[in-house]
């Protein structure tokens, strides 16, 4: 049986009803232009009987383009694929064709915020963008203009918070989650372990932490001996590496975001002949894209954790929804290439949820959108992995806030439920 992990640490967040949140858009000034027009099932921006158009800020260019390209091609292979099969149903009973409008931003949040504002008018939602710094940039002015910014690609609790985001929802675990299914992970183990940890000087590194550091409060075998952070912008973190390996941890809890900089610290403590086991994010674990080049063949373990089938693995290579979802990658996601990154399989399953809610939708509104995506529950969307699930109502919580602990075996990953 797969581990089912949840974060404590989210759950105590208040959030109001998806009532709630129809009830106070509505209110909010009975603007006749935006929300009082749609009260009155007036169709809002970027949808018509045939057509639904959704927009992308993300980074296509630059060191986190990888992933960031992954992020449009997985959305654009899924709804490609069903509008060539004669489009999607929703639940006013019209069949639509879904258009997706991407935008390069480089990690950049001014950039970020000029997409949106770019695209905003001509849009019905946003969706599956990339990024902490660059989905809070226009965070607060999707709000005030009542857009959706939903299922996007950041851990970031305030986007899954209701009463502080109502025009938001976050699709991947929040940090909090994946740090503490690592600390679960090693609490598991009976054996006496130092702990060294590394962390993006931000949101994201702090999440990761204080979930990871919650999960093995009172564990008398398990020490953290040292602990640095980072900035993003750095582009070295050799110094860093070097203090850690003195500590002599056996354990590295590595919170970092940026796909180079994770290569060359593998790189690095190599050099040191420092060789713990590794604890990486499960958006910068990527077998081919780091492990390989990186040379994690050298460490005793390389753990993360997943909640999406990866296509590189022997164990899914042919399994149905893997087969079909390479197929519409190549054809219609202008990605002929094996991903490289898990955020194609996430924005697939993106494409699924947001189905999921147009089949919901009884009117062509933003709000009723919202009503709808805040509804589903317990939806195994396409990749997903045994145990875990697309649920939308839970407080506090983006889509999916299950993962599962995982060990790198040289290809891809083995789901485990001991650390070993």
């Amino acid at each position: 049986m797969n581990r089912h992990i949840r974060s404590r640490t989210a759950r105590g967040i208040a959030v109001a009803s998806a009532l709630a949140l129809t009830v106070t858009a509505c209110g909010r000034g009975e603007d006749a232009g935006r929300s009082g027009d749609a009260a009155e099932g007036a169709p809002s921006p970027g949808i018509t009987d045939t057509e639904v158009t959704l927009g992308i800020t993300t980074p296509l260019s630059g060191a986190t383009a990888g992933p960031g390209t992954c992020t449009v091609a997985g959305v654009k292979a899924y709804f490609g694929k069903k509008n060539a099969e004669g489009g999607v149903e929703f639940g006013d009973g019209k069949t639509r064709t879904v258009e997706i409008e991407a935008l390069d931003d480089t990690y950049d949040p001014q950039k970020a915020k000029a997409n949106y504002d770019q695209l905003k008018d001509d849009v019905f939602a946003m969706t599956a963008g990339l990024g902490t710094p660059t989905n809070r940039a226009w965070l607060d002015a999707a709000i005030a203009d009542e857009v959706p910014q939903v299922l996007i690609m950041t851990g970031d609790p305030i986007f899954s918070d209701t009463e502080q985001s109502p025009w938001q929802l976050g699709f991947v675990p929040i940090y909090q989650n994946e740090g503490e299914a690592f600390g679960e992970l090693l609490a598991t183990s009976t054996a006496e372990h130092k702990v060294a940890i590394l962390a993006q000087n931000d949101d994201y590194g702090e999440g990761y932490v204080e979930g990871f550091k919650s999960a093995v409060e009172g564990a008398d075998n398990i020490e953290i001996v040292d602990e640095l952070t980072y900035e993003a912008t750095d582009t070295s973190v050799d110094a860093q590496l070097t203090e850690l390996a003195n500590s002599e941890a056996d354990i590295f809890f590595n919170a970092m975001s940026v796909t180079p900089l994770m290569i060359s610290a593998l790189q690095k403590a190599q050099q040191l002949n420092w060789k713990p086991s590794w604890f990486l994010p499960s958006n910068t674990s990527s077998p081919t894209a780091i492990l390989e080049p990186g040379g994690a063949a050298a460490y005793p373990g390389i753990y993360s954790v997943s909640f999406s089938k990866a296509p590189q693995s022997p164990a899914f290579a042919q399994d149905p929804d893997v087969v079909e979802y390479l197929a519409a990658l190549k054809e219609y996601g202008d990605y002929p290439d094996p991903p490289a990154f898990p955020h194609c399989q996430w924005s697939w399953m993106v494409g699924a949820t947001l189905e999921q809610a147009f089949a919901e939708m009884t009117e062509p509104t933003r709000e009723n959108f919202m009503e709808a995506l805040r509804s589903i529950e317990g939806y195994e969307a396409p990749l997903m992995l045994p145990d875990t699930s697309v649920s939308t109502t839970e407080a506090g919580q983006p889509a999916v806030s299950t993962v599962v602990a995982q060990k790198f075996n040289g290809r891809g990953y083995d789901t485990v439920e001991t650390f070993e």
